[in-house]
Parts: structure tokens; C-alpha cells; sequence
């Protein structure tokens, strides 16, 4: 029985990696997509070399805001992604090599428009933010929700934390609104508590652009 079920599970995989390579821009070797999943725009959506993507994930890249006919995102080599993550692009979104993100991780590149109290939020038009970015070798702890923000190199967000402003290289950043606690000193080679650090616990709860 144990064998039958994984040479099931075996032609299921190869099965279903024939049919995602007709439908994504593009989808690099041994990369493996957990069903079920919601995708929406496959033909915009690139996936590199060794990803894998977990169950009840929500991958879309799509124009909503209408101000852009093209929009991408891009998983690059090497990158887990957790159960339930929620990735919207409607611009851009770049996920580099070897990122780790967690469970119920949200990011996105827009927000829903509240402007108009006359009118509900969820027939308000979509805001564009700016383009995401998520550095090589990044650490997205789970239920993490980043929206329109570059996160640096060898970067570690802790669990739950909100990101809207850059988060630079070597940085350990938790909490809501997001923070700097640790920062990694490349002169010492350590890591450095950020009230260590000069212009220590800066916020990044400001909307739009900035860096900490």
C-alpha cells in the first residue's frame, strides 16, 4: 500500500509539473507546487529551479489598477514558500535565491482604496504602491505581511511583523509597525544590538518609499 501511494504521488507530481509548464511564463527543474493553490496570471508569473510553493497558496500577477498594462512576479531559484501564502502583484514583485518565507505570509505591491467613506472599501479602486523586492538569503517569518517595500540581503523578519519601508541589508527586523532590533556589523563581523546602533528604532510604519 505504502508503495503504491508513493508511486501515486510520484506520477501526480510529474503530472502536474507537465501541466504547470504550459501555463507560467516560466517553470525551472524540481520545482514542486502543493495542490490546491489559486493562481491568476500564470502567463506572468516565473518560477525558477528548485521552488517549492506549499499547500493553499494564492500566487497572482494581474494589472488591477488599470495604470499598468504589464506586471510580473518572480521566484527565483531556491525559494520555499509556506501554506498559505498570499502573493499579489500588480506591478512587480522579486523574490530572490534562496529566500525562506513561512506559513500565511502576505505581499503585495497595492492596497485597496478607503478614500470615499460613502462608498464600501470593496468597490473602491486599488492603490498602487511600489514594486517589491525581497533580498537573497531572506529569512519571512510566518504571518508576516509586507506591502510595497525592498528587504535587503540575509534579511530576518520576525513573525506577524508589518513591513512598508525598506528594510536594508544583515538586519533583523519584528514587531508591528515593524523595527530594527539587530543590525550585523560587517567591519566586526557580529551581530549588534540596533540600540547599539546609531539612529536606533526607527519606525517603518510611514507610508511610501523611505528606508530605515
Amino acid at each position: 500500500m505504502r508503495l503504491f501511494i508513493r508511486i501515486f504521488n510520484k506520477l501526480n507530481r510529474i503530472f502536474l509539473n507537465l501541466y504547470y509548464s504550459t501555463i507560467f511564463k516560466k517553470l525551472g527543474k524540481n520545482s514542486y507546487i502543493q495542490n490546491p493553490i489559486k493562481l491568476q496570471g500564470t502567463e506572468r508569473i516565473s518560477i525558477g529551479s528548485n521552488v517549492n510553493i506549499g499547500w493553499g497558496a494564492w500566487l497572482a500577477a494581474f494589472p488591477h489598477t488599470g495604470f499598468f498594462k504589464e506586471c510580473e512576479l518572480v521566484i527565483e531559484d531556491g525559494v520555499s514558500i509556506g501554506n498559505f501564502a498570499h502573493i499579489y502583484a500588480t506591478k512587480k514583485i522579486y523574490i530572490k535565491k534562496n529566500v525562506l518565507i513561512a506559513d500565511k505570509v502576505y505581499i503585495s505591491d497595492n492596497l485597496h482604496g478607503y478614500e470615499d467613506i460613502n462608498t464600501p472599501i470593496i468597490k473602491q479602486p486599488i492603490i498602487q504602491k511600489r514594486e517589491v523586492e525581497i533580498g537573497e538569503g531572506c529569512w519571512i517569518g510566518e504571518g508576516v505581511c509586507i506591502i510595497g517595500a525592498k528587504i535587503g540581503k540575509n534579511v530576518i523578519i520576525g513573525a506577524n511583523a508589518v513591513i512598508t519601508k525598506d528594510v536594508p541589508d544583515y538586519c533583523v527586523a519584528v514587531g508591528l509597525p515593524a523595527r530594527i532590533i539587530k543590525r550585523y556589523n560587517l567591519e566586526k563581523q557580529i551581530w549588534e544590538n540596533e540600540k547599539n546602533v546609531k539612529n536606533n528604532q526607527r519606525n517603518l510604519n510611514k507610508e511610501g518609499g523611505g528606508i530605515l
